[in-house]
C-alpha cells in the first residue's frame, strides 16, 4: 500500500524520509510542494532529486478525499461532499467574505454526541477521520478554489481561516486533529496563524486541557444553554462535564490561548433557550470568563422538532448580553439553501454506533 504523504506533519515526514536515507531538508522541500503549491505529481517537483522522485512514485502518494458532489449557493458559499470510503462521505464548506475566506472542516464521519439541534448527530457515528482526510480537505479546497478562479481574499490566499466545526467533535479525534493542526500552522505548509484556526468543541473537558498543552489555537465552545438542566437536554455531553467544570477548563485554556477570550456558540431555539431570563443567566455565568458570544439562528432540518427564534427575539437577547459588556455577534446565515449552514451538515454515514436518537425539547 502506498504511503499517503498528507498523513505526515513535518516531524513524521522527516522521520519517514530518514528511513529511506534522505536528509531533513528533503522533508521541507516536500512540505512546500505538497501544501503550499498543492502538487500531487512527484515528477513536477523539480528541485527534488531524480532518485527521490523515483522512490516516491513507487512508495508514496498525495491523496485527498475525492469529490462526490459540489453545490454553490447564491451568496457564493460552496459545499463539497467528499468520499472517505466504504460508502461514507463528509461535507466541507467554504464561506467567502470580503477580505476573508473561511473553510469549515469535518473531523469525523458522523458524530456520537447527539446534540438535539444538529443534523450530523442524527446520522450516527462511523469513525474518526485520519490526518490525510482532515488536512486533505484544506489541500483539496485550495486546489479547487484556484481552479475555479476564486480571487484571493488576503495575502494571496483564498482560504484565510479554518474552523473545525464541520461534521464530528474534533476533540474526540484528538491525536489526528492535533497533527492536522500542526500542518495548518507550519510555515512550510499552510502557515496559518493560531488566531485564524479555530477548534469547536461541545465541551470534552480533559481534551480541552490537552489541547491547551499540545496546540493552543482559537477555541469555540458550543454552549447553547445557561444552566445544566437545559444543557443536559440539548448537549448530552454536559451530563459528564457540567458547566462548572467546562468553564473552569475555559479559564485554564485562556492562559495559553492565542486570543484573550473564548467564543461561545449559542444556537437560538424558539421557546427553548432564548428568553430574557436565559440571557441574564448567561451574564451571571460568564462573570469570570472573558468571552464573546456568537448567536446562531437555528437552521432547520427534517425531524428536529425545533424552530428558529424570531429575529426580534434574537436582537433582544443580544442586547441583554451587550448591555452587560459581553461582545455579541449574530451569525449571518450562509448557504442554508444548500444545507451548508451551521448544524445542517449530514454527509453520508454508514452508522456503526447502533444508537437510538432521542431529541428532547425543553419546555
Amino acid at each position: 500500500m502506498l504511503v499517503n504523504l498528507l498523513d505526515f506533519d513535518a516531524g513524521s515526514l522527516t522521520a519517514w524520509l530518514a528511513q529511506e536515507g534522505e536528509e531533513p531538508f528533503r522533508a521541507r522541500q516536500l512540505l512546500r510542494w505538497i501544501h503550499q503549491v498543492g502538487e500531487a505529481d512527484f515528477e513536477r517537483m523539480t528541485d527534488i532529486s531524480k532518485g527521490l522522485r523515483a522512490m516516491l512514485m513507487e512508495e508514496a502518494c498525495v491523496a485527498a478525499p475525492k469529490l462526490l458532489r459540489e453545490e454553490v449557493s447564491g451568496d457564493g458559499t460552496c459545499k463539497w461532499l467528499l468520499d472517505v470510503g466504504a460508502g461514507n462521505a463528509v461535507e466541507t464548506v467554504f464561506i467567502p467574505e470580503t477580505g476573508r475566506g473561511t473553510l469549515c472542516i469535518s473531523t469525523q464521519v458522523g458524530c456520537a454526541l447527539e446534540c438535539a439541534f444538529c443534523a450530523t448527530g442524527r446520522q450516527g457515528f462511523n469513525r474518526n477521520l485520519g490526518v490525510a482526510e482532515i488536512v486533505g480537505q484544506l489541500w483539496w479546497a485550495n486546489r479547487r478554489l484556484a481552479q475555479s478562479g476564486v480571487a484571493p481574499a488576503q495575502d494571496g490566499r483564498a482560504v484565510t481561516n479554518v474552523v473545525l466545526m464541520g461534521m464530528g467533535e474534533p476533540l474526540a479525534n484528538f491525536d489526528n486533529v492535533v497533527s492536522a493542526l500542526h500542518l495548518m500552522l507550519d510555515d512550510l505548509a499552510y502557515g496559518l496563524s493560531r488566531r485564524r484556526v479555530t477548534v469547536s468543541t461541545c465541551g470534552i473537558v480533559p481534551a480541552i486541557d490537552r489541547l491547551r498543552e499540545a496546540c493552543p489555537v482559537a477555541l469555540a465552545v458550543s454552549l447553547h444553554a445557561p444552566d445544566d438542566a437545559l444543557r443536559d437536554q440539548l448537549v448530552p455531553i454536559n451530563r459528564k462535564y457540567p458547566l462548572a467544570d467546562l468553564l473552569a477548563a475555559c479559564r485554564r485554556y485562556l492562559e495559553r490561548a492565542p486570543r484573550d477570550f473564548i467564543t461561545f456558540e449559542y444556537v437560538m431555539l424558539d421557546g427553548v433557550n432564548d428568553a430574557d431570563a436565559d440571557a441574564r443567566e448567561l451574564v451571571r455565568l460568564m462573570r469570570e470568563v472573558p468571552c464573546k458570544f456568537n448567536l446562531i439562528p437555528f437552521n432547520p432540518f427534517p425531524g428536529s422538532g425545533l424552530r428558529r427564534s424570531p429575529p426580534e427575539r434574537i436582537r433582544q437577547f443580544a442586547h441583554i448580553l451587550m448591555d452587560a459588556g459581553i461582545i455579541t455577534t449574530t451569525r449571518k446565515t450562509r448557504g442554508d439553501e444548500i444545507d451548508a449552514a451551521c448544524g445542517q451538515l449530514a454527509g453520508q454515514v454508514k452508522d456503526r454506533s447502533r444508537r437510538h436518537i432521542h431529541v428532547a425539547r425543553a419546555a
